[in-house]
């Protein structure tokens, strides 16, 4: 697992965690819950475009070493 996607998965299980908190602090008539749903939306957000990225560079990562494989071949 690569630092990207490690980071990606805390942030959206916080941001989970955080938004259960939000719907506990929710029935118990607290308005701050407002503000604790928009962290959550945020974090997973973040975090959920953070394992998406990482998916990306790994994509790109394995296509640039096939390529320079297929080069080192050709010149062989």
């Amino acid at each position: 697992m690569n630092k990207y996607l490690v980071r990606g998965i805390l942030l959206t299980v916080l941001g989970i965690g955080i938004g259960i908190a939000g719907s506990y602090l929710q029935s118990g008539e607290h308005d701050i819950y407002k503000w604790i749903y928009i962290v959550a939306v945020l974090l997973f957000g973040i975090g959920f475009l953070t394992i998406v990225y990482s998916l990306i560079r790994k994509i790109e990562r394995k296509s640039i070493l096939n390529e320079r494989q297929e080069q080192q071949e050709n010149n062989e």
